[in-house]
């Protein structure tokens, strides 16, 4: 099949969206599919085959991301044959559902859209200026507006479908997972990690992977190691990623003297010091309650890293007590004592650890792959029986 992808995130913007594209694409191109994707250009963007950036500016609140222009979106959708194309593939709400929609309609495709984010729990962290039940309303009449106005929606959780039913969704809503690409958290050097980054090889580490923006609910975290540090004096929580919650996280670890015990690492690079830091710690930790799957919690699993978190809205699909992790009250006394243990006995994270391995190969980017296909060629038969082209 030939596939038209739009989305308003891509690399080298680091977030679960891009990843999720990232890997479709691959999949779909070891399998003999061809895709296009059509997305916002970065300052750091490089060419990419099969990528078409659009020019854009930088987003108020938001600098890491880029708006794209209307026009020049349009222009690039416009300069693509239809006659190349079997399906539309809409990976983000905004500029890119509407022109995707817009160009699907008129070349009469079938359009799908991937609800990746859980907008209602979002704005009011970047619109703080607007009441934030008004904001959450308006999130659900666009997201059910917007769902409605393609032929099929997928869900990466079930949380996430049943979310959308309560918004009203009429469209048919499928839960895919995003599948983990094994390939890219098969090994790793935890302690040359821990080298460069001056870390002892006996110090108890908790690591986080992901944004760092106010929806994770980082502070929490903040206050779990504090209070971990009581009885792990020594621990260190690493934090992976970069966003706009980081300066006012920096001020509250000085604010609660944990200066010693949190350390920012920004971006690292996703196929060497983003697996190297995950295998760095002794155990993962992760306390949002937005996400629509938690693509971290099995990356960590894959390496063999225990995971301690909140199984609260999509990562409940994820979060299995025993499976590679346990699952932490949501409060700061129960979340440390859930902690601690692990960070005290290494042989204990090591063999949870063993067990959350074997269990993260069941989200492999093959099943995901296979799932996505399916639901193309039910929306498109036809194109199941034409000459594949190769991937672009």
């Amino acid at each position: 099949m030939r596939i038209l992808m739009v989305s308003d995130v891509y690399f080298p913007r680091v977030n679960g969206v891009s990843t999720s594209i990232q890997t479709l694409r691959q999949v779909l191109a070891e399998a003999g599919h061809s895709s296009v994707l059509v997305t916002p250009d970065y300052p750091a963007a490089a060419a990419e085959a099969g990528i078409v950036r659009v020019p854009g500016w930088p987003i108020p609140r938001d600098p890491e991301d880029r708006l794209m222009h209307p026009r020049a979106l349009a222009a690039a959708l416009e300069a693509l044959d239809p006659a190349d194309f079997d399906l539309v593939h809409i990976h983000t709400p905004f500029l890119a559902h509407r022109a995707g929609v817009r160009w699907a309609r008129r070349h009469g495709l079938p359009c799908v859209e991937t609800y990746h984010t859980l907008f209602e729990e979002y704005f009011h962290h970047y619109l703080p200026f607007l009441p934030k039940a008004w904001l959450a309303a308006a999130a659900r009449m666009i997201s059910r507006k917007e769902c409605d106005g393609v032929t099929a929606v997928i869900a990466p959780s079930s949380a996430m479908k049943n979310a959308l039913l309560a918004y009203g969704v009429s469209s048919p809503v499928h839960i895919i997972p995003t599948g983990l690409r094994g390939a890219d958290f098969s090994n790793c050097d935890g302690h040359a990690f821990r080298a460069r980054h001056a870390i002892s090889a006996e110090r108890p580490v908790m690591a986080y992977v992901g944004r760092v923006a106010f929806e994770k609910n980082l502070d929490f975290l903040l206050q779990v190691t504090d209070q971990v540090r009581r009885s792990v004096s020594d621990v260190l929580l690493v934090i992976a990623g970069e966003g706009p919650a980081r300066a006012s996280l920096e001020r509250a670890v000085a604010k609660r003297g944990l200066t010693d015990n949190v350390r920012f690492v920004g971006y690292l690079e996703r196929r060497t010091e983003l697996p190297a830091c995950y295998c760095a710690a002794d155990v993962f930790v992760f306390a949002s309650k937005t996400e629509t799957q938690g693509l971290v919690l099995l990356e960590a699993m894959a390496l063999g890293v225990p995971v301690v978190g909140l199984a609260e809205m999509g990562t409940k699909d994820v979060l299995q007590e025993g499976q590679g992790c346990r699952i932490a009250p949501d409060d700061v006394a129960g979340f440390a004592l859930t902690l601690v243990p692990l960070l005290a006995d290494r042989s204990a994270a090591q063999a949870l650890g063993a067990v959350g391995k074997a269990y993260a190969a069941n989200w492999s980017e093959g099943r995901m792959g296979e799932a996505v296909l399916a639901l193309y060629q039910s929306l498109r038969p036809e194109a199941a029986s034409r000459p594949r082209l190769r991937a672009a």
